[in-house]
């Protein structure tokens, strides 16, 4: 079975690098390594998601589902200081490094931990879930993570999804509408879609 950023365990040779990288006019340094997303940079729709984020009306924590080394997670957690903010990721090695560069980066309001989407947090419940999800685990494999993401969604929650139009943005936002019964199309840059769908208040 070949290995993804999305795989549990990894047996690429570990060669960890740090860099300098500003989000939401906050100064990080962020440490990656192989074998996990977007270990150069902060992807641009990872970037578009936090600029384009606006904190819930709602009280309660933020989730970053799929946090990977943690830029969303880190980023949301210093933009909003009051909030504590879950951020839970499959990937091991991902894990590792997202503790470390909350550790790095003194960012104190997080709590991170190993699911596999929502089985280690089935009792957890939050006013708004972001996620980058992982396209290459599939559509049913995303389009479940929007099914499952509403019982994890407080009264008036949010889902805030990126996702770029040629990797199945219109059919994303076609299932959040039927899950949610509408979905908003929040931003739209360089064929990035940045998706919000809502629980009933």
């Amino acid at each position: 079975m070949s290995e993804h950023y999305y795989s549990k365990k990894t047996e690429a040779k570990s060669e960890q690098r740090s860099w300098p990288f500003t989000l939401r006019g906050n100064e990080f340094t962020f440490t990656t390594d192989h074998a996990v997303f977007s270990k150069k940079e902060v992807d641009y729709g990872s970037r578009l998601l936090i600029d384009s984020f606006t904190e819930p009306a709602v009280t309660g924590e933020l989730l970053d589902l799929g946090c990977g080394y943690g830029p969303i997670g880190l980023a949301l957690a210093a933009a909003f200081p009051e909030r504590q903010v879950q951020m839970v990721d499959v990937n091991e090695r991902a894990l590792e490094l997202a503790r470390h560069n909350a550790l790095q980066n003194s960012i104190t309001n997080v709590r991170i931990n190993e699911s596999d989407r929502f089985q280690a947090i089935e009792d957890r419940v939050f006013a708004a879930i972001v996620t980058n999800p992982p396209i290459r685990a599939g559509k049913q494999v995303v389009h479940a993570m929007f099914t499952e993401a509403k019982s994890h969604l407080i009264e008036g929650g949010e889902i805030w999804v990126v996702i770029q139009k040629k990797q199945g943005a219109p059919s994303a936002k076609k299932k959040l509408e039927e899950v949610y019964g509408e979905c908003e199309v929040i931003a739209k840059e360089k064929g990035y879609y940045i998706l919000k769908a809502k629980t009933i208040d």
